[in-house]
């Protein structure tokens, strides 16, 4: 360490080697309009400037990782109050052209309703922020891409075997509107007898006593039940 003589000032982040730079993504998910859709912003600055990417951004010195993309989602997007779990860390060499660069994925969930409450706008160095469907994205910045592919994967595996779906589904709904979410997620066709069996010996559904009218007969409407919502909430981790 170099000593420091007379009017010298300490260099408190001083090296002998150089020291990659971390940052925080932030993937946030809904459900709506049939299609499941991520979080977007266009950036402002270069590299990758008028490029689509998500939300994220530089980790400061004295600042939590979970802080820092709560920070990050609210002067970018204008989003306070969502829960966020920590999904996975990127980490390779040649992933930012300005230097090396870690970042930090974190992951939520939001419903339909959710989503609909939200303010969303481009703001700090974000020139527009919007929602798009995963399977239409625009060219992305950096390897975000790769980033929102490996979400979803996960997403999917976690849905199969878990009461994920409360979060991307309204208070009440149809198996219909049920099976669509998972379709959509999963990107294939499902049978419908066969899911709804396996939904609802699943016991994690039970029925509303509410009808949603129609074109044919009224259809039951569901929610998931409050001890299967509690289970996942308990888990507070996206694996």
């Amino acid at each position: 360490m170099t000593s420091t003589t007379g009017t010298e000032r300490p260099r408190p982040y001083c090296y002998e080697f150089p020291r990659p730079a971390v940052t925080v993504d932030i993937i946030l998910f809904t459900f709506k309009d049939n299609q499941l859709q991520v979080l977007l912003i266009q950036r402002n600055h270069p590299p990758f400037e008028h490029m689509w990417a998500l939300p994220g951004g530089f980790v400061e010195m004295d600042e939590d990782l979970e802080a820092a993309a709560l920070r990050e989602l609210r002067e970018e997007t204008n989003i306070t109050d969502v829960y966020l779990e920590q999904l996975y860390t990127f980490g390779q060499p040649d992933r930012d052209p300005r230097t090396r660069v870690i970042t930090v994925a974190y992951f939520a969930l939001l419903s339909a309703d959710q989503a609909a409450r939200l303010q969303v706008r481009g703001q700090s160095d974000a020139r527009e922020a919007r929602w798009w469907s995963v399977y239409n994205l625009p060219p992305l910045a950096f390897d975000h891409r790769r980033i929102i592919e490996y979400a979803v994967q996960r997403l999917r595996w976690k849905l199969e075997w878990t009461a994920l779906g409360f979060l991307l589904l309204p208070e009440e709904f149809t198996l219909s509107e049920l099976q669509k979410v998972y379709e959509t997620v999963l990107n294939e066709p499902l049978d419908k007898r066969n899911f709804r069996r396996k939904m609802l010996a699943a016991d994690v559904l039970e029925e509303t006593g509410n009808l949603r009218e129609g074109d044919h007969r009224p259809a039951k409407l569901y929610r998931f039940t409050a001890k299967a919502i509690e289970l996942e909430q308990a888990r507070r981790r996206f694996p």
